[in-house]
């Protein structure tokens, strides 16, 4: 773990958005990336368009990679870290997979052979080329890889829990080879702990990598259920931190908010700072917090075609790079961390988890009797985590945790007023 939690931002360039790549201007990254130093931000999340990239399976293009060294260096010059998603993949509704996984040469991005070989060959590449820049993080796998595997997805790859596992295996086996001794880890967005038949699982999401991440989004029912300033929306990213804890081994696994970030109509523009500060302050409040990465830096050139609305304004900062109520609530919140860290105490009460072997996540979703449990205990100040029901009898894992209370869903509602 760091000595202080870190603040950063994915990086989405104010110019052509991830297409950039296409058109790459150093400039303009440059002035972009001064932008997000202003804020006092000290990492970016980069996303390298993996069609873009490998365009096909046996070539991965010298030139792109150089561009995104280049992006690296720059950052570096800024007193900016760098993590770097590898396989994408997916970003902001759409999909970008190459075209050698696809239609007439369909293969499953998960278990084909020679798939996975190139995916491997890739992240290598990438993570070799970053290996010796000292502000290099690590390598995420790629973003929410695991919306390829299931539905909603209109066309998805299917694979067990197994395969899925191996595959996570293999291609955080090629980063660390490619870069040893850096946080190597995977994403995968909220459905891993939410929904039942979703084969990558929270046990993959808190045991596999160098750290934890979890992706939170409020637009997932909870916002929706709970309004924009209920205590399970403005605390849906410190549940996630928690609930994530439940599944992992060692009890003080690091844990990243990789994504948040304020969706309009839910979090009305105006309202934006105020999610922003009530969500930060909420998951400073998680012990082994590794960092919060808001989503997004900059907002999506409405020249851009075809985006779903909320995707326009997410961006801490205008197309001009000037910042708005958001980035400026995130900055000062930055400024205020550092000068007076907020460390938090250990969370003393835990609500059980019993999802019967990984069967029943949805338990754990907006509506679930752990999610609202979760949400009365917190407006109830009760500080809350979560353990799974198999540990809650163990004394020296809660006693690790400094767990001292264990509480089941139902006697929360049971108690309730």
């Amino acid at each position: 773990m760091p000595s202080a939690v870190r603040f950063g931002v994915n990086y989405t360039p104010s110019e052509g958005w991830f297409h950039h790549w296409l058109d790459f201007d150093l400039d303009s990254v440059r002035a972009d990336l001064d932008s997000v130093a202003a804020l006092g931000l000290d990492h970016i999340r980069v996303f390298p368009l993996w069609p873009y990239f490998q365009p096909n399976r046996t070539l991965i293009r010298p030139r792109a990679v150089e561009q995104l060294v280049a992006l690296a260096d720059a950052a570096a010059e800024r007193g900016l870290d760098v993590n770097v998603d590898g396989l994408q993949g997916h970003l902001s509704s759409f999909d970008h997979l190459p075209a050698w996984t696809r239609t007439w040469h369909r293969r499953n991005i998960f278990t084909d052979p020679d798939v996975v070989d190139a995916e491997a060959a890739y992240l290598r590449t990438l993570a070799a080329a970053l290996a010796d820049r000292p502000n290099f993080i690590g390598m995420t796998i790629g973003n929410e890889v695991n919306q390829f595997a299931s539905g909603p997805h209109p066309d998805p790859d299917r694979v067990t829990s197994d395969e899925a596992a191996r595959w996570l295996t293999r291609l955080l086996a090629a980063c660390e080879a490619g870069a040893p001794g850096r946080l190597h880890l995977h994403a995968s967005y909220d459905a891993a702990w939410y929904q039942d038949d979703q084969p990558f699982t929270p046990g993959h999401s808190a045991g596999l990598g160098a750290l934890t991440a979890v992706h939170s989004w409020v637009f997932n029912g909870t916002a929706q259920r709970h309004g924009r300033t209920g205590t399970a929306t403005e605390h849906h990213a410190a549940y996630l931190v928690e609930l994530s804890k439940a599944w992992a081994d060692d009890p003080r696994r690091p844990v990243w908010l990789q994504e948040v970030g304020a969706p309009a109509p839910l979090i009305p523009a105006e309202h934006a700072a105020g999610f922003t500060e009530a969500t930060v302050r909420g998951a400073l409040d998680c012990p082994n917090l590794w960092g919060v990465t808001w989503w997004c830096s900059h907002d999506v050139s409405r020249d851009l075609a075809d985006f779903p609305e909320l995707e326009y304004g997410l961006g801490l900062m205008t197309n001009d790079r000037t910042a708005k109520p958001a980035g400026r609530a995130l900055a000062r919140l930055v400024e205020e961390q550092r000068a007076r860290p907020h460390v938090p105490a250990p969370r003393t009460t835990a609500l059980v988890v019993d999802t019967h072997a990984g069967t029943r996540r949805s338990v754990c979703a907006p509506g679930g009797p752990v999610f609202e449990a979760f949400a009365r205990l917190t407006a109830d100040g009760a500080r809350p985590t979560t353990v799974l029901a198999h540990r809650a009898d163990d004394g020296e894992h809660l006693a690790a945790r400094g767990i001292t209370e264990v509480v089941t869903p139902d006697r929360v509602v049971s108690t309730a007023p």
